[in-house]
């Protein structure tokens, strides 16, 4: 599964200094996740994000995040249709670009950034003003309050993937489909949850689970992976061939799920 953070290329804080007379045009080209075949999802985004992708567990080490799959070959987003996104849900990771946030030095401040390489930054006039007189507009504001709160919602999704590791309930899957030209695609690198050892789970645990409401989550998870179906649907209308699809557990998962863990605290050169 890919890098995420590829999408960004030249984010650079957002400062009075650099940006007083810089503007953002976001529109509906998202021509600048073409080349990504998985972005990071949080929890609180799996029933909107469950009945259209596939939601898997992807990461290194000990930090894994869910996740949904795009597409199959690495640089591959099969919910891209000339630049449109062709999907009723747009993942919040795709929706915050061009900004993110970046951690100062000493660990604990978060700085707004914004990725000058994106086509609608510019300096022009066009779209939205990202300073007036010198103090953040209230674009920019908003901006800060949508990236808060998911800079917060990845706080509760890792706490919520560390319990879905202590309790031992993922496995590594492998995702494979044949195209009627004989090709066959295998994507691996990710996790899924595994629903004997949930049923299997001592009363109390499946109880916590339920009472946190992490158990929907879990079985909402299992159920998107039906979407892989959809993946090959999409695959056939982009390659014009007939595909089968395969689930088989398989491969460890490789991709690191991006994100901070802290709020922000101010912008540069305020």
């Amino acid at each position: 599964m890919a890098t995420q953070l590829l999408i960004y290329e030249t984010a650079v804080p957002v400062s009075a200094a650099r940006h007083r007379d810089a503007s953002v045009e976001v529109g509906a080209d998202y021509a600048f996740a073409r080349n990504v075949n998985s972005v990071p999802l949080m929890a609180v985004e799996f029933p909107h994000a469950a009945p259209e992708y596939a939601i898997v567990f992807a990461g290194v080490n000990d930090e894994v995040m869910p996740a949904v799959i795009l597409g199959m070959r690495g640089n591959e987003n099969l919910y891209l249709a000339h630049g449109k996104w062709s999907a009723k849900y747009i993942p919040a990771f795709v929706r915050r670009y061009p900004f993110v946030f970046s951690t100062a030095d000493d660990g604990k401040t978060f700085m707004l950034c914004v990725d000058e390489a994106f086509p609608g930054f510019n300096r022009e006039g066009r779209g939205q003003r990202l300073f007036d007189g010198g103090k953040p507009t209230p674009y920019v504001n908003n901006v800060l309050k949508f990236l808060q709160e998911y800079q917060a919602q990845f706080m509760r999704t890792r706490a919520f993937c560390k319990k879905v590791r202590e309790l031992e309930l993922l496995e590594p899957m492998q995702a494979q489909i044949s195209m009627g030209s004989g090709e066959r695609l295998s994507l691996g690198g990710f996790w899924a949850v595994n629903r004997a050892k949930v049923k299997a789970l001592p009363g109390d645990k499946l109880a916590e689970l339920a009472r946190t409401d992490e158990l929907e989550l879990l079985y909402t998870h299992l159920q998107s992976m039906r979407n892989f179906n959809l993946l090959r649907e999409r695959l056939v209308v982009v390659e014009g061939g007939k595909a089968e699809v395969a689930p088989a557990a398989e491969a460890a998962a490789h991709a690191k799920a991006p994100g901070a863990n802290k709020p922000v605290k101010r912008v540069a050169g305020d």
